[in-house]
């Protein structure tokens, strides 16, 4: 069976595509369903620190995240191949233990086990994304990682509040039975991780080879690019922000809106949501030339973050409702935010033939993006206390595109220009 397996994941593309996709899935929302549910919870009238208690929950959760984030740039970059499996299975174990702990702990107590489960889950985007890097169809298989990162959440909450209310489970206890049913299946589709083989010959001549990264590596990487990285740093995080703030909060965002909601309407939006931006995503595999693939990937970018922009500014002025918004602004926040992680890095390496991998790169992004998550929170609390949530989603939104579209215009200008020189060193090469 194995020998099968294996051999027609080496000789069957289609079927590798296949595979790999399913795979990388159904491992990540698994993932997330140690993680996210929980949000879905309001703990009305719940305080602690003089602030509320689900700020200081998810606060908890996100700066466990963010540390793993930060542990990830060592980590996942420098991880051998064949440790990755039993890491990833580790991190889960933990995480799923952080939440019984959190179920059964006092009041007082439950934020420490949310930032223990928030520190493992973090690295596992990462080590799942090792698998599927450096191949000529890797933005199609990483698009298995991305449609959890816009409709698995969503999905979740509706199965939550669905759950709830058939058996009355505590705000306390749904987190830790929502992954105690995920965890069978994780099981089994991080066996299918594990059957994925190694990029072919082809695969290493158009993308460059992947390898755990030294620490000469990494400083090389960051003296000659650090620029244009930090400009993707700094609109990832800005991206990464707002997208957690509008999943992090989309219960009591709608609750203000449009309080008659059906319950099945996150799932309903984020899963039309990501049909929009697969479908586009997915086109990028037909472009094999990196250049070429690099400037439609800015183009989408800053398009995407343009209409979000627009969106927002109709829905205030009542040019458009709040279905219509919800959609665009979702949107336009993923474009940038699952293109910056699975493929901007992921043509650059094959651009300029950096000897890096994803994982590096991805994670100086994540690192610093969940901090701004934090700092969001923080300022809602104790700054805009008197604002809706919904307020505060519309003057992020307003602002991330402004901001948001100069970076991403800045980094296209500066790796133009690093190209530009690439090329004329080139030129030197052959006249010589």
């Amino acid at each position: 069976m194995k020998n099968r397996i294996s051999e027609l994941l080496e000789r069957k593309p289609v079927f590798l595509i296949i595979w790999a996709i399913v795979a990388a899935f159904g491992t990540y929302f698994c993932t997330y369903a140690l993680r996210k549910p929980f949000s879905t919870g309001q703990f009305l009238n719940l305080e602690l620190f003089g602030v509320s208690y689900k700020t200081v929950l998810i606060i908890a959760q996100v700066f466990g995240y963010m540390c793993s984030k930060f542990l990830g740039i060592k980590i996942v970059s420098e991880l051998r191949a064949e440790h990755r499996i039993k890491l990833i299975a580790g991190l889960i174990i933990i995480a799923e233990l952080a939440l019984v702990g959190f179920s059964v702990v006092p009041l007082s107590y439950k934020w420490i086990f949310l930032i223990i489960n928030g520190l493992p889950l973090g690295m596992v985007w990462g080590l799942i994304f090792s698998f599927l890097e450096g191949r000529k169809f890797t933005e199609l298989l990483g698009l298995g990682l991305s449609v959890n990162m816009i409709m698995t959440s969503g999905i979740l909450k509706s199965f939550y509040l669905t759950l709830q209310r058939q058996f009355h489970f505590s705000e306390f206890q749904m987190p830790f039975i929502i992954g105690l049913i995920a965890l069978p299946f994780f099981a089994v589709f991080l066996w299918m991780l594990s059957r994925i083989p190694v990029p072919n010959q082809e695969d290493v001549s158009l993308r460059s080879k992947r390898k755990p990264m030294n620490k000469f590596q990494k400083m090389n990487v960051l003296y000659h690019y650090g620029l244009g990285i930090f400009m993707l740093i700094i609109s990832y995080t800005i991206f990464t922000t707002i997208r957690d703030f509008r999943d992090n909060f989309a219960v009591e965002i709608w609750n203000e809106i449009d309080p008659l909601h059906d319950l099945a309407v996150f799932g309903k939006i984020e899963t039309f949501i990501a049909l929009i931006v697969m479908g586009i995503i997915a086109t990028l595999v037909f472009i094999k030339d990196n250049e070429k693939a690099y400037f439609l990937i800015s183009g989408l970018m800053f398009a995407g973050i343009l209409m979000g922009g627009i969106a927002t500014s109709m829905f205030v002025n009542h040019q458009i409702g709040v279905y219509p918004w919800m959609v665009l602004l979702g949107v336009g926040l993923f474009f940038p935010y699952l293109l910056i992680q699975i493929a901007v890095f992921e043509r650059l390496i094959g651009l300029f033939k950096l000897k890096a991998n994803a994982g590096f790169l991805v994670y100086l992004c994540d690192s610093l993006g969940y901090l701004g998550s934090v700092a969001v929170l923080l300022m809602k609390e104790f700054f805009w206390a008197d604002l809706s949530w919904a307020n505060v989603l519309i003057k992020f939104a307003m602002g991330s595109s402004v901001l948001g579209a100069l970076l991403i215009a800045l980094q296209f200008l500066f790796f133009v220009r690093k190209l530009n020189e690439k090329r004329g060193k080139d030129l030197q090469l052959v006249v010589k």
